[in-house]
């Protein structure tokens, strides 16, 4: 049961990520942090697969995890996997977003509960989606802190690096999405840790 818990947790994880990606920050030319803020920069400098490019981001962090932190790695390549292919394969709600969303501030903050949902009910299970998510996740543990305010501080740090490297990215809406899947991420872990 637990297993198909897991699967489940994954595949719905991964698809509220995708969602909040494809959905709401694309449309915008808006941010989120970490690897999939990494994968956003290039994807809007040159037009690769966000989730493309989160997989290959995401490679180095997972070489680490393999080496100091094995189960966070057997843990988290599922997820990396199956987000990225999501990702890709939901890029074509961003023309649905640009007709349903016509504030950016609304869809920054969608995206952000979207992406911080999506990543906290995996957290919940010690699964991850890669990247500096995952980079995060094994910092936190070294630390004994909560993962959701490491993935907010790496990616405060990235969004800001991308406001700085792509002129269009709008800095402050591009924090309130960080700001929202920070808090989000840090409420559903958080609570997991009461229950």
């Amino acid at each position: 049961m637990y297993i198909l818990q897991k699967a489940l947790t994954l595949f719905i994880g991964s698809l509220l990520v995708a969602i909040g990606v494809n959905l709401f920050l694309v449309p915008f030319g808006l941010l989120d942090g970490g690897a999939i803020g990494i994968s956003l920069i290039i994807h809007y400098a040159m037009g690769v697969k966000v989730g493309l490019t989160f997989l290959i981001v995401s490679i180095p962090i997972f070489m680490l995890a393999w080496k100091y932190y094995r189960s966070f790695f057997y843990n988290g390549i599922h997820g990396m996997l199956l987000s990225s292919l999501i990702m890709d394969l939901l890029y074509p709600l961003n023309m649905i977003g640009r007709e349903l969303v016509t504030s950016p501030l609304i869809s920054a903050i969608c995206g952000g509960i979207f992406i911080g949902v999506g990543v906290g009910i995996m957290l919940r299970l010690d699964i991850s989606i890669g990247g500096t998510d995952l980079l995060a996740q094994m910092i936190a543990r070294k630390l004994s802190i909560n993962p959701g305010v490491m993935i907010f501080c790496i990616d405060i740090l990235i969004v800001t690096m991308g406001s700085l490297l792509i002129p269009s990215v709008h800095l402050v809406l591009s924090f309130t999405t960080v700001i929202m899947v920070g808090i989000t991420t840090s409420l559903i872990v958080l609570k997991s840790a009461n229950a």
